[in-house]
């Protein structure tokens, strides 16, 4: 499937700590509920003992986020922290099992949905910034993104032509036959559900045992022939000819072409987005409360000193530093915030946009073509790599974050796509082996200073790309070395609980002050 912007890097809108745990296994939610296809009286969750599920699925919000989907409940949703509770008060029994399963993927969930009349499992991946696979459904190995409208048919003996006549029938983009133990199942990829009287007609030679609709979950659906003008920083740049065209202008592009839309459609998409961004920022610098986080309201006194003018000059950097934390303070309040490209990265970019952008008065617009900027840079790691901290480390998160972010500010000034990936490459090799050790299992420490970091540094490299500075490395093998990296770190220090500050004397502490969401 190739990436697009608004589903891998800027997105999904969302509320709970970590786009990976919640948002990721709330679409799954959505995906399990479908299958149901009917009233859920059973579940039965299952993480393998040495992933990292484990030990963070309640704390960061994997729990919260599945229960909301499998209740058919929004990202967005205000009840999003009561879902554990009202799951069971609706009567479902729920059983969580952690055990030794030798999932390949740390991030995997085995959900069984059982009702009155039969049981299914659908096991799924959590690829990083709310991206998902579902790689099983019965035993029977699939592969489903969520970004189709997908009609699944269980079919006794041979289908005979069966696959043919569909994809003619209804314009298929796929029909994909998966063998099973007394027949096939039929994974039909469209634009639309495929209905009962084209199943019938199309099925005479088999016998249907059952159907399942399962709905997209992905805002930029996918279809039949999609191209994209480049997936390398090396094919970007003979794409832009020597034009040195503005990176958000090669964000459109990419994007218009990917996910069939007018130049105008994106820009006005990303608007949307900035335009809730700032509705986020204001809350966070008026204050916000929740029981189950570390730190209090602390922007809202950055901002007082900043007005009095008790601390150093940092001019741009400290709107930058305040929007950014005020952002942070209203994820940990499970306010609404938009991942960028993941929610445990989720300030950086947007909050330093929105500071750029009123520092130079400029227009939301500007803002959303320097989110677009800062898009394309994640487009090109997602290509290559993984948003998932409990896979790469937070270099995956925060470092992609601030290699973005500088792509953003380059932007701001007129810079082009030469000068955005060079400013990208430096922010990327000042990240490597950054690891990712939540203090007491909560997305708050050390990742509001690590989202600090990632605008500061992305300030510094956007000005030194600004001015000729020499990345060296170019940025497609900065991708690589960023990905093999990550990939080197041990477990305990990718998002597991079980390494680096998570452990310390303090972190403990906290964690049983709090107690489990």
């Amino acid at each position: 499937m190739f990436p697009s912007i608004f589903n891998d890097v800027l997105g999904p809108i969302m509320r709970g700590p970590s786009s990976s745990h919640c948002a990721a296994a709330l679409r799954l939610g959505w995906l399990a509920r479908d299958l149901a296809a009917g009233d859920i009286e059973e579940l039965t969750i299952s993480f393998d003992q040495n992933g990292s599920l484990a030990t963070t699925h309640e704390s960061q919000g994997s729990d919260m986020g599945l229960f909301a989907g499998l209740l058919g409940w929004d990202a967005v949703d205000e009840r999003l922290p009561e879902s554990v509770r009202t799951i069971r008060d609706r009567g479902v029994k729920v059983e969580m099992v952690i055990g030794d399963f030798g999932f390949d993927h740390p991030n995997t969930y085995r959900i069984a949905v059982g009702t009155r009349r039969q049981r299914n499992v659908l096991t799924g991946i959590s690829t990083g910034g709310g991206m998902i696979e579902v790689i099983e459904i019965d035993g029977i190995p699939v592969s489903l993104f969520g970004d189709y409208w997908e009609t699944l048919i269980w079919i006794a003996g041979q289908p005979g032509d069966t696959v043919n006549r569909l994809a003619a029938q209804i314009g298929a983009d796929d029909v994909v036959l998966h063998p099973c133990a007394d027949g096939v199942l039929l994974q039909v990829k469209a634009q639309r559900f495929v209905e009962d009287h084209e199943i019938a007609g199309c099925c005479s030679g088999g016998d249907v045992k059952c159907v399942r609709r399962l709905r997209p979950v992905l805002p930029v659906r996918s279809r039949r022939g999609i191209s994209v003008p480049f997936s390398t920083c090396e094919q970007m740049l003979r794409y832009d000819g020597g034009r040195n065209l503005p990176p958000w202008e090669l964000a459109v592009q990419y994007e218009s072409q990917r996910g069939n839309l007018s130049g105008e459609a994106v820009i006005e998409r990303a608007i949307e987005i900035v335009q809730i961004l700032r509705a986020s920022v204001r809350q966070g610098i008026s204050g916000t409360t929740y029981s189950d986080r570390i730190l209090g309201h602390q922007c809202g006194g950055f901002q007082a000193h900043m007005q009095a003018g008790s601390l150093l000059d940092g001019g741009l950097l400290n709107h930058m530093v305040l929007n950014v934390t005020a952002l942070m303070e209203v994820k940990s309040a499970m306010g609404v915030i938009v991942a960028a490209p993941t929610a445990g990265s989720c300030a950086a970019l947007p909050g330093t946009c929105l500071a750029a952008a009123d520092v130079l008065g400029l227009t939301d617009e500007d803002a959303a073509k320097a989110m677009l900027a800062g898009g394309l840079i994640g487009l090109l790691v997602a290509f290559r790599s993984t948003f998932a901290a409990e896979v790469c480390g937070c270099q995956a998160e925060c470092g992609v974050a601030s290699g973005m972010t500088a792509a953003a500010l380059v932007s701001f000034a007129r810079g082009g796509v030469r000068q955005a990936t060079d400013a990208a490459s430096m922010a990327f090799q000042s990240c490597l082996g950054m690891i990712c050790d939540p203090v007491a299992n909560r997305v708050e420490v050390p990742c509001l200073g690590k989202n600090v970091m990632a605008a500061s540094n992305a300030l510094a490299c956007a000005n030194m790309a600004l001015a000729g500075y020499d990345p060296v490395i170019p940025l497609d093998e900065v991708i690589e070395t960023m990905d093999r990296v990550g990939r080197s770190l041990p477990r305990e220090l990718r998002c597991t609980a079980l390494g680096g500050l998570s452990v310390t004397r303090t972190s403990r502490d906290i964690e049983s002050r709090l107690g489990t969401p």
